[in-house]
C-alpha cells in the first residue's frame, strides 16, 4: 500500500509541531529552561509516611523540605549544565535535561508530626519519613459489654424470655 505525498507532508507536519510544542513547554517566558516534573512516591503505613523523590544532579543543599499541617513540600533548584564553565562556548546538538526551580506539594489525607521527621539523600534520590501525628494513628477501642445479663444478637428488648430460658436449662441440668 503506498501512502500519498500530501498525507507523508501532514505526518511529518505534525511530528515537527510536536517537537515544538515539547521544546516550548520546556522554556520559561524568558526563554530560561524549567526543570522537568520531579517524580516521586508516597506511600503511608500505620505509623508513618514515606515521601521518595528523584532528584538527579543535585546536593542536598538544593533541596528545600517543609510540612505545613498535612502538606509536605519540596523544592528546589537544578543547575543547568550550559551555565557551566565547559559549555559556555560549546556549539550544543541536544540539550534535553532540565534545570530551573521546581517545587513539589503533596496534601496527604491526615496530619504529620514535623518535630520527628527525617530525611536522607543519597545518589540522586531523597527519602522523607514523616510520622503521622498521635490524633491520625488507628486507635483500637475496648469494647465492653453494657447489659451482663445476656442480652442475645437480635433481641432487643426481650430479654426476659431469654433469660427465663437459662434458668430452666440450669434447673434440669441440676
Amino acid at each position: 500500500m503506498m501512502r500519498s505525498p500530501l498525507l507523508s507532508e501532514l505526518f511529518s507536519l505534525r511530528d515537527t509541531l510536536d517537537t515544538l510544542a515539547s521544546q516550548s513547554s520546556q522554556r520559561g517566558s524568558n526563554d530560561a529552561a524549567v526543570a522537568m516534573p520531579m517524580p516521586i512516591d508516597v506511600f503511608a503505613t500505620d505509623d508513618h509516611a514515606v515521601l521518595i523523590a528523584a532528584v538527579p544532579g543535585m546536593r542536598p543543599d538544593d533541596v528545600d523540605l517543609t510540612i505545613q499541617n498535612d502538606t509536605i513540600s519540596v523544592s528546589g533548584t537544578v543547575r543547568s549544565v550550559a551555565d557551566t564553565e565547559d559549555a559556555k562556548h560549546a556549539t550544543w546538538y541536544v540539550s534535553e535535561l532540565g534545570s530551573g526551580v521546581f517545587r513539589r506539594s503533596i496534601a496527604l489525607p491526615f496530619a504529620l508530626d514535623a518535630d520527628r521527621a527525617q530525611a536522607t539523600f543519597e545518589y540522586g534520590i531523597l527519602r522523607f519519613d514523616v510520622p503521622k501525628a498521635e490524633t491520625a494513628k488507628p486507635k483500637k477501642i475496648a469494647i465492653s459489654a453494657s447489659n451482663p445479663q445476656g442480652l442475645t444478637a437480635g433481641s432487643s428488648n426481650s430479654h426476659e424470655p431469654a433469660q427465663a430460658a437459662k434458668e430452666a436449662e440450669l434447673q434440669a441440668v441440676h
